[in-house]
């Protein structure tokens, strides 16, 4: 069986440190623990990730959150061809399946659709993980020709009950 390639939003490896929403944290780790470290699953982030990062202001968290993308390993996807992912992009925001103040968000999602990524992993509810959200999104990308099935979730619903 295919394994699923998983794409993190930013979200996600800031939840590895949250230690003000304990639950996510947890949940978090325990994905990176039993299904990112050990292989179960592609996973992968982009140069966007590593860019909002970067615009973290405490010196201390960044070299954290960059220390964590490079010691669990993680994949980057290729920023290429940026002129399909940013008029993807545009169009989740002029056809309102993405709001406009959230254009890293469409960007993300963008990149997931144009390297035919399985999953797009967020706590992000407001302009991501959500089924509103994500119908509006498969809309945009069959009105784009982009029919490949990308599910819009948060690591609860890639982990097994073992």
């Amino acid at each position: 069986m295919k394994r699923l390639r998983i794409y993190l939003d930013t979200s996600v490896i800031n939840f590895l440190f949250a230690d003000d929403a304990p639950e996510k944290r947890d949940v978090t780790r325990d994905f990176f623990g039993r299904y990112v470290d050990c292989g179960y699953y592609e996973v992968a982030v982009s140069a966007l990730v590593i860019a909002e990062i970067e615009r973290t202001r405490d010196a201390g968290r960044r070299k954290t959150l960059l220390d964590a993308i490079a010691g669990h390993s993680l994949k980057q996807l290729p920023t290429e061809p940026r002129e399909e992912v940013t008029a993807l992009a545009d169009a989740y925001i002029t056809q309102g399946a993405i709001p406009e103040k959230s254009y890293d968000d469409a960007l993300h999602v963008a990149l997931c659709t144009v390297n035919q990524m399985d999953v797009l992993l967020s706590w992000n509810y407001a302009h991501l993980a959500n089924v509103n959200r994500e119908r509006r999104i498969l809309a945009v990308n069959q009105a784009n020709g982009y029919f490949y099935p990308l599910r819009i979730v948060t690591p609860l619903e890639v982990m097994e009950d073992d």
